[in-house]
């Protein structure tokens, strides 16, 4: 199954609660952090939701 290496490129502060609680659930903590997730429909669709704040590669 492929992943996805997720990147925060801009910050969460100053933003929406919904959002703010979208990237500490997704293990993102700092700018530049980054983390490797299954591909599926629940990640995609927090992805859509902060997708603004992230930039998302795929890992083979």
């Amino acid at each position: 199954m492929a992943q996805l290496k997720i990147t925060l490129a801009h910050s969460a502060a100053h933003r929406l609660p919904k959002q703010r609680k979208i990237v500490e659930a997704l293990g993102l903590h700092r700018v530049n952090s980054t983390v490797v997730k299954q591909d599926n429909e629940a990640v995609r669709g927090a992805l859509f939701k902060i997708a603004h704040l992230v930039k998302v590669e795929q890992v083979k």
